[in-house]
């Protein structure tokens, strides 16, 4: 077996326990080097461990998707959603070989303001926010039909991957990650009446913002962009998709329960009274 490994934090990588898991895989037998960007992939590659939480493995994605490698994600940082393989489980993993290779669908952003540094996609999803005190008013266009005008603090676009992350914290709906669906949820909406939308994958999405401030900020996963107010941002389905490497047995919504607490309840513990 042939596995490069990605770390986005260089003080993660003067972290002991790197180099010691590194030693320990290499030592049974696997060709493990370290990347930092998919022209550093070298032939035969079977994977990518991501080294790091769930912000690494969002950098990770743009190291696999050009070489169609799996990612596997290993968990140092704190959450663990996407990468939830931990450390001390790895190797043993590597070695039974049990994994399963899922697909993510990825978001493609046309933002020509932006040039969006080579990478015009997002897994989770792509936003746009505020930059001061006022709110937005976002004008969405979905298929060409209009939308009633988001007066909030931003809006987001997510995937089915992303409805457990941003889109969580603004209210939106848990999808799984195979559903084929968009998410818009406002951020801190100022209506009461709009309130997060679920629409299929192959929807072209067009948005605009007003701002007092004359801008706004643009985000896809955890990269950063501004967005002027005469500028025109168009979401749509990438054609391409994200592989990744889940253990056999490892389930959504067991990880809901476990990262996320979902269903967290006295009543469903095995208390007695």
């Amino acid at each position: 077996m042939k596995l490069a490994y990605y770390i986005k934090e260089d003080k993660l990588a003067a972290n002991p326990e790197i180099p010691e898991l590194a030693d320990r895989i290499r030592a049974a037998g696997v060709d493990l080097y370290r990347v930092g960007a998919s022209t550093d992939v070298t032939s035969h590659t079977d994977a990518l461990l991501s080294l790091g939480g769930d912000g690494t493995f969002l950098s990770a994605a743009r190291v696999a998707v050009p070489c169609g490698l799996p990612v596997l994600g290993v968990n140092f940082g704190r959450l663990g959603f996407l990468s939830d393989i931990e450390p001390d489980a790895l190797l043993d993993a590597l070695l039974d070989g049990k994994f399963v290779t899922e697909e993510r669908d990825l978001l493609l952003a046309n933002a020509p303001f932006a040039a969006v540094d080579g990478w015009p996609y997002a897994l989770n999803e792509v936003s746009v926010s505020r930059t001061g005190a006022s709110m937005l008013g976002i004008d969405v266009n979905v298929d060409g039909v209009q939308l009633p005008t988001y007066w909030a603090d931003g809006l987001l676009i997510a995937t089915g991957t992303g409805s457990t992350a941003y889109s969580l914290s603004a209210g939106g709906p848990i999808c799984t990650p195979d559903a084929r669906v968009f998410i818009l949820s406002p951020i801190s909406p100022h209506n009461l009446n709009l309130r997060p939308l679920v629409i299929p994958n192959s929807s072209v999405i067009k948005l605009s913002v007003r701002s007092r401030e004359g801008k706004a900020v643009l985000t896809m996963d955890n990269r950063v962009f501004p967005m002027e107010n005469s500028s025109t941002l168009t979401v749509s389905l990438a054609p391409v998709r994200l592989k990744r490497w889940c253990l056999g047995g490892s389930s959504f919504f067991n990880a809901l329960r476990s990262r996320l607490f979902w269903g967290e309840d006295m009543r469903n513990s095995n208390i007695t009274y």
